[in-house]
Order: C-alpha cells, then structure tokens, then sequence
C-alpha cells in the first residue's frame, strides 16, 4: 500500500509540474533566448540589423532576459515596441517586454515630427489670412506629455487561436497655444487672447493570434509559425472643442508578426497611419495652400517590413546538462 501511494504521488506532482511550466515552455519556444543566439533581418529598403541574446540582468526581483542591436537605434521614431525589446521576462502568464519608457520617448518622437509639419501648416493658414502688408506672424508652440504602462503584454502563454488581449495603454497629452507677433494695438486690445487647446490621445493596443502559417524567408521556410496581429485603437478628446467628433478619426497602427517555433521573430509588417495628421480634412488642407497631392503624401501610411536573413540559435546548456 505504501509503494502504491508514492507511485500515486509521484504521477501527481509530475503532472502538476509539467502543467506548472508548460505555459513558460511554450513561451520559450517562440521567444528563445539562450544567450549567444543571434538573428540577422532584412528590411524593405535592403537595411540590415542584428539582434543578439545577451546576459540579462535582476530588477526589483524580477529577473530579465536581454536583446542588444547593431546597428543602435539613432530616431526614437523608429522605435518599434514589438520587435526592439532590450528587457523582457518570460513567466508562466506572459512574455513581458520592459519598454514602457522606449514606448513614452517613441510616442513623443513620432508626435514631435508630425506637430512640426501641422506649425507649418498653421502657418501656411494664418499667411493666407493676414495680409502681408500688415507684417504680423503667429507661433505655433505646443507641449507633448506621454504616459504608457511599464509592461508591453507580447504574449500570454495559454493563448490559441482567435484568442485576443489588451497589450498596453498609452496616454499622450498635447497642450498648443498661440502668439501672435505685430498685431496693431486696436486689434491686440480688442482681441481676446487665445486659450491654449489640450488634446488628448488615449491608445489601447490589442493582440490577437490569427492563425499558424508556413512562412518562407531568406533564412529558409518554417512552419506553424504564429501569426499575431496588434491593432492600436485611438479616442481622441480636447477640451474648448465643439465637435465631439473630428471630420476624421487619429490614425491607427496595425502591426502583423510571425513567430516559428524555437526560432522567433522571423517576418514583420506593419502599417501605420499619421495619428494627428489623419485628423486634417481636406479643407484644411486646402486653407493652408496644401495641393491634394501634397496633403495626401502628408497623411500617407508608412508601411514597415523586414524578414529573418540569418540566424543561428545557441543549445541551452540547462537542456544539455539533462541531456548528459
């Protein structure tokens, strides 16, 4: 009876931890990480990178796994969350990407760029509108604050098919003013100043694993890859504003990835849309003397992809030692 009860046992916490750990192995098995490891890819433009799985580091009891990348990123605007994570953790729930400040000084960068295209266009307007004989000038000043979750949610490890979650959250708040320069005293006197306008972009960005896929690259083709899809949905407010709703929505971003089994990351895409510039309609384009074509080159989609070229994945020296 006693040799009967431990056998029962035994089968019991076999069981239990091979249920434990089966959400991190499969993890693992998408996101390898075994330090020596690299990945080379190609972009659209033919520019190459490499990511390489570097010793990780402990934070706040936390332990990390690490990417390092060649060449270093040089424009926060390229930043992309999905795919340059420098920190992550692999646990029985998610893999976890620490990348919530690289996402706040992406945001920034990339709102940044499309805010100096709108002063000029601001510009553009308020010239059309003043003569020039009255010599005044305006300046457009504006203010972006970005706050995002700490943790981008990449994976969660009980996740099949059609199966959708909440990645991350990210908060952007633009405060915009006006100064006007050479008004004549009757008119600087008679006319109110103008407030400054707070608009605020709130992003909630979800995951969603579509299907598995043969993918073919120039590393070679894998099977049962993973295909994910992350769709960012953005709601606009400000406050002085009249229209609940602009003419035109922000622009959302839709990025596509394929992860082959014990590999990663081997194809990327992505679309994304101008999300402050999509909100222009094609009057205001016109006010500030901004042909059609032009304005649609303005509010174009830039459209990111690349695709694994070489890669070579290091042997596990704890799956060796079981191994011996």
């Amino acid at each position: 009876m006693y040799k009967r009860t431990c056998f029962v046992t035994t089968i019991f916490l076999v069981l239990f931890f091979s249920t434990a750990l089966r959400g991190n192995e499969t993890l693992q098995l998408y996101f390898p990480s075994t330090v020596g490891s690299f990945w080379v890819y190609v972009d659209q433009d033919g520019n190459e990178f490499v990511r390489h799985a570097i010793e990780g580091e402990e934070i706040d009891g936390t332990v990390y796994n690490a990417f390092s990348y060649n060449p270093e990123l040089e424009d926060w605007v390229d930043f992309n969350r999905h795919t340059v994570p420098y920190l992550y953790n692999v646990n029985d729930e998610w893999i976890s990407l620490l990348v919530g400040e690289e996402i706040e000084n992406a945001v920034h960068a990339r709102l940044t760029k499309e805010f100096e295209t709108f002063s000029a266009l601001v510009k553009n307007l308020f010239a059309n509108l003043i003569p020039p004989e009255e010599n005044v000038t305006v300046d457009f000043l504006y203010d972006i604050e970005v706050d995002a979750d700490e943790h981008f949610n990449f994976l969660p490890a009980d996740a099949s098919i059609d199966d959708e979650w909440e990645t991350v959250e990210i908060t952007a708040t633009v405060t915009m003013s006006f100064e006007f320069h050479g008004l004549p005293e009757e008119l600087a006197a008679a006319a109110p100043p103008m407030p400054p306008v707070t608009a605020t972009f709130s992003i909630l960005e979800t995951g969603i694993i579509l299907d598995t896929e043969t993918v073919e690259t120039a590393a070679g083709t894998f099977e049962d890859c993973l295909k994910i899809e992350y769709r960012t949905e953005t709601e606009l407010t400000a406050d002085q504003q009249e229209d609940p709703e602009p003419d035109n929505p922000p622009g959302e971003t839709v990025t596509t990835l394929w992860l082959a089994p014990n590999i990663g990351i081997v194809k990327y895409h992505q679309e994304a849309q101008k999300m402050f510039l999509n909100v222009m309609s094609d009057k205001e384009f016109a006010e500030a003397s901004v042909p059609a074509e032009e304005a649609a080159e303005i509010t174009a989609t830039t459209i990111k992809s690349f695709e694994l070229s070489n890669y070579e994945i290091a042997p596990d020296p704890a799956q060796e030692d079981r191994i011996e």
